[in-house]
């Protein structure tokens, strides 16, 4: 049997228009439902934002959703990589930690406080911050 060459053009704007709406697909679940007042404007960590502890060479922003506590620490001036770091630890329960040389932020780093007090520590060039245990 022989193809007319209809059928094949058919096919062929199937085949694309089922590949645009896979795309549309996947650029939509990647972007996720845009960014609310429940999320991060960085996008580095899921909540609400509950503190900014400040120091000289940055600052780590600390976030809560659903006794999930998360906290990065960022540098106020971006570009060549540095030493940073940033922890966080629920009262009773061990650290997450994340440390190394980056170029513009440390973390995210997360742990399930529940209803338990958090200390959460940040770290940028030698320059540092410590909260002591804060959201009792």
């Amino acid at each position: 049997m022989v193809s007319s060459g209809r059928g094949t053009g058919r096919i062929r704007r199937r085949l694309t228009l089922g590949t645009a709406v896979l795309a549309a697909a996947v650029l939509l679940a990647l972007a996720g439902p845009g960014t609310s007042s429940a999320q991060a404007v960085d996008g580095f960590c899921a909540g609400r934002k509950v503190r900014t502890l400040p120091f000289s060479t940055g600052r780590v922003d600390v976030f809560k959703s659903r006794g999930y506590v998360c906290a990065v620490a960022i540098a106020k001036r971006t570009g060549a990589r540095k030493s940073m770091s940033v922890s966080i630890k629920a009262r009773g329960g061990r650290p997450a930690r994340d440390k190394g040389r980056y170029s513009h932020h440390a973390g995210p780093v997360t742990v399930h406080a529940g209803h338990r007090c958090v200390w959460v520590k940040g770290r940028i060039s030698g320059r540092g911050v410590s909260s002591g245990w804060i959201l009792c």
